[in-house]
């Protein structure tokens, strides 16, 4: 077998992913292999069809929508980077972060980009609101048939009310986060293989 760095050399800019996404060499490492394994034609990119092979999203009532977020502008195929970038957003946060440079991007895996990506998962139109009717929508994917439809339009109505400060009848990404500043995000939102 080859060194750790040798074997980082077979993914296209292994540094910069590593960088932006704050993923370990080796984490990468079996990132790339498990892209590899999905990527069954060896296209080089996965689509949504080899996103579906994924058992825990095939069982996830919200799995299509995660699948679209490894496709923004409503693309078609998802490379290595872009793979990884997605993933990043469930990666631990480490609990004795130093303090980070205000000149440096925000990490992917921080708790604003973290409540980000849950928030698009409910934006279903991409308006920059939950509306109502997405709430409603979204809820339905996750809760099936073990309520009935007055009951679940009960749980959305005092959903949105207690989130919409503004009284505008939809949630915006501010009024999201701060519905959710009580909850621990950042273990909620993450996926500890990933580290």
């Amino acid at each position: 077998m080859g060194s750790l760095s040798s074997r980082a050399a077979v993914i296209p800019d292994v540094d910069s992913i590593r960088r932006e996404t704050g993923f370990s060499q080796a984490c990468l490492l079996r990132l790339h292999h498990r892209f590899q394994a999905l990527d069954r034609d060896n296209k080089g990119y996965l689509s949504r069809m080899d996103l579906q092979q994924i058992g825990a999203l095939a069982v996830n009532p919200l799995g299509d929508r995660i699948i679209d977020s490894f496709f923004p502008d409503r693309s078609q195929r998802v490379d290595f980077s872009g793979f990884v970038r997605v993933l990043a957003h469930f990666r631990p946060t480490e609990e004795d972060s130093e303090i980070r440079d205000p000149n440096k991007p925000e990490p992917l895996n921080s708790r604003m980009n973290k409540l980000r990506f849950a928030f698009q998962l409910y934006d279903l139109d991409g308006d920059g609101k939950i509306s109502w009717k997405e709430m409603l929508q979204v809820l339905r994917l996750m809760v099936g048939v073990q309520v009935t439809e007055e009951q679940l339009e009960s749980i959305t109505d005092r959903t949105v009310q207690e989130a919409d400060e503004d009284g505008d009848g939809a949630v915006s990404f501010l009024e999201f986060a701060k519905s959710l500043e009580k909850m621990d995000v950042e273990q909620k939102m993450s996926i500890r293989i990933l580290k």
